[in-house]
């Protein structure tokens, strides 16, 4: 489906002290996975927020299949009904209950067999069953995560709101967790709008990147598009630990830079043997050699001027070793 059926219209919301959002207009399509990204105090959980009925705007509206999302003033329990949202906060979970009653008690007793079907789906869903005697309080951060979005889940809302949800899971909960609503997503068209620091999760999870700075939408659009060819500098330095250099500095390296910086994302440099020499190298100190698995990151200097580089044949450049280096692609603000 890509029919446009949540959508925010001029959307507005500040506080006393500063911060929320400015005229942010949204178009989220059914069976996507929308990620929202900036930096603290960028205005991400206030829009969500905003999205799901718990904040009135000051300005502006959001309409779920083209009616109006109602505020707190307006509605007696906040929150649209066909909407759930998840957070980092374990509040909603019955510590001292089984994984299998937090997620069941919120169906209806008026078919039993149904609501233990749809419980049975759910833990299935999110590789849970075997957690599903399991008390919340002998669980980990992550597997308390997981019954949070199974609770979610279980009632079938149209629209999961995820307000950094895997801020303190482990990685190997992270990942798995982050296929399972991949997924659900496929599987029965559920719509995901999330909210993130993390580039890791967005750009494998996210269908659609929305990218905030001070409360306002400065660039949205396929992740892929916007990570290779950012408009800003604010949203490379967001999505990846990058290399900005001036343009006195860009020289060292062979560009002939005409704006203000440079921006070279580490994957884009590639490091040789320093034997090897052409008009686009020039030979660099290896400073140091990180670890980072099936890669390493070379930190490397000349001439004052410091790189951070990926590279994937490990063991190849040693500490104090010389290399050559050419940039393959750099994007000037």
């Amino acid at each position: 489906m890509d029919k446009i059926f949540l959508q925010t219209n001029s959307l507005s919301k500040t506080y006393p002290g500063g911060g929320g959002v400015k005229n942010i207009d949204l178009a989220v399509r059914a069976g996507e996975v929308t990620a929202i990204v900036g930096a603290s105090g960028s205005g991400k959980s206030t829009l969500l927020s905003l999205i799901y009925g718990l904040l009135s705007p000051d300005n502006g509206e959001v309409l779920f299949k083209d009616e109006r999302v109602w505020g707190p003033e307006e509605k007696l329990i906040p929150g649209h009904d066909a909407m759930k949202m998840v957070t980092q906060a374990e509040d909603d979970l019955n510590l001292f209950a089984k994984v299998r009653d937090n997620i069941s008690v919120l169906l209806p007793n008026t078919d039993l067999n149904a609501k233990q079907q749809k419980t049975d789906q759910i833990l299935a869903q999110l590789h849970m069953t075997a957690l599903a005697g399991k008390r919340v309080a002998d669980l980990s951060g992550g597997e308390k995560q997981r019954v949070a979005i199974a609770r979610a889940l279980v009632t079938s809302p149209q629209v999961l709101l995820l307000d950094e949800p895997f801020n303190q899971v482990d990685t190997s909960f992270r990942d798995g967790l982050q296929e399972d609503i991949r997924q659900i997503v496929k599987d029965t068209g559920l719509t995901v709008i999330m909210v993130s620091h993390d580039p890791a999760e967005v750009l494998s999870m996210a269908d659609t990147l929305l990218v905030l700075q001070n409360g306002e939408v400065v660039e949205a659009g396929n992740p892929r598009k916007i990570y290779n060819e950012p408009q800003y500098l604010y949203t490379a330095r967001l999505l990846a630990n990058c290399n900005v250099l001036s343009i006195e500095e860009a020289k060292v390296l062979g560009l002939k830079a005409k704006l203000g910086q440079v921006m070279i994302y580490p994957e884009w440099i590639e490091a040789r043997s320093a034997s090897i020499t052409t008009s686009a190298t020039r030979k660099w100190l290896v400073k140091q050699v990180l670890f980072k698995g099936f890669y390493e990151e070379l930190l490397v200097e000349n001439r004052g001027v410091s790189l951070r580089i990926l590279n994937g044949q490990q063991g190849k450049f040693g500490e104090g070793s010389k290399v050559a280096i050419k940039v393959g692609k750099w994007v000037e603000y």
